[in-house]
């Protein structure tokens, strides 16, 4: 059974991976390249609203399942899989509007602060910080008991 949890594991990476190669192929993103050009000086691409924020929830979606996926079988306890899925969430929800609003402004809230608030929208970066904190707690656990 372990080597089907580790298994699960490596598939939940590798879902992670494929979004994120995968991104400028499934995803409506006009500012892909806008970042990836890492010049402020490039004009301000246009871009639909609507399928701006449909393409954002549904890379949230994707990242908030293999992130789950991965959060399940490394620890085996649907509590903590829940509470990381919360976790994400609440930071996306805290996130996105910030991110919104940037796009509103067209970045004159300042070109890094705008860069950082896409990469907490488009990447899991929360689940670098659940995975250490669940496995402490996961330790914690052994030495009370």
């Amino acid at each position: 059974m372990k080597i089907l949890s580790w298994f699960l594991v490596i598939v939940g990476v590798v879902g992670l991976v494929s979004v994120r190669a995968l991104e400028d192929k499934i995803f409506y993103d006009p500012f892909l390249n806008y970042f990836h050009e890492a010049n402020k000086n490039l004009s301000f691409p246009p871009f639909e609203w609507g399928k701006l924020i449909a393409g954002h929830l549904f890379r949230f979606i994707l990242n908030l399942f293999f992130s789950c996926v991965i959060i399940h079988f490394i620890f085996k306890n649907k509590e903590w899989t829940i509470q990381g899925a919360l976790l994400i969430t609440i930071i996306f929800a805290i996130t996105f509007p910030i991110y919104l609003y940037c796009i509103y402004d067209r970045f004159e809230i300042g070109y890094l602060f705008s860069f950082y608030m896409r990469r907490f929208v488009i990447q899991p970066l929360i689940l670098l910080l659940i995975v250490p904190m669940f496995y402490y707690r996961k330790q914690i656990g052994k030495e009370v008991t």
